[in-house]
This record gives structure tokens, C-alpha cells and sequence, in this order.
């Protein structure tokens, strides 16, 4: 039984967030595309956009590698804290979380070292 293997949880995450990448997109070029004065706003959340995509697939791969709960636990702690805040920031205008954004992205990075492990 495939779904029994070691980090294969993160197959199942990993479709959630490519679902929710959609619905994130397709929200905020409904919502941000119209507001004037928010260009730096825009440009946060299409960053956070590419950046949800690009993991939500690379997390697919988790279980393929030889620590699939490190890297799938790296990646997708590391989009919820990276491309959420981004999310909030760009809805928002609160630049208060803004400082802990990289602390998503070292958990990115640390995730994609974790796969030559």
C-alpha cells in the first residue's frame, strides 16, 4: 500500500497547496489587480504566487528522497510561513509579520538542501 510509505502524507499536502495556490491566485488577480497604489503590494503576492506553485510541486517529490519527512516538513513549514505572510501582506497592507518572511524562506532553502541528504 503505497499510502502506508514514509512521507507519502506529503504527496496529499502537496495537493491542497497546489489547490489552494490556485484559489490564492485566481483571488488576488481578481482583488489586487484593480487597486491603485498598491504596486509593491502586487508584486509581494505574485512572488508568493510563484513561489506557492514551484513548492506545492517540489513537494511531490518529498517521498522520493532519503529523509522524505525533513524535506516535506522543511517545504511545507517553509511555504506557510514564506507565501502566507506574503499572502497577508499583500491583502493587508500590515507590514508587521513582514520581518519573519525569511525565516520561510530559510526553511525553503534548508528543504531543497535536505533533498541532497
Amino acid at each position: 500500500m503505497a499510502a502506508s510509505r514514509p512521507g507519502y502524507v506529503f504527496i496529499r499536502i502537496a495537493g491542497l497547496s497546489g489547490f489552494s495556490a490556485v484559489c490564492c491566485g485566481t483571488y488576488g488577480a481578481h482583488v489586487l489587480k484593480n487597486k491603485d497604489g498598491k504596486e509593491y503590494e502586487i508584486q509581494v503576492f505574485d512572488t508568493a504566487s510563484k513561489y506557492h506553485y514551484v513548492h506545492s510541486v517540489a513537494l511531490m517529490a518529498a517521498p522520493l528522497t532519503r529523509r522524505p519527512n525533513l524535506v516535506g516538513g522543511l517545504m511545507a513549514s517553509g511555504m506557510t510561513i514564506f507565501c502566507g505572510l506574503a499572502y497577508y501582506y499583500a491583502f493587508t497592507s500590515d507590514p508587521t509579520p513582514v520581518k519573519l518572511m525569511p525565516y520561510g524562506g530559510a526553511l525553503l532553502m534548508a528543504g531543497w538542501l535536505a533533498m541532497v541528504l
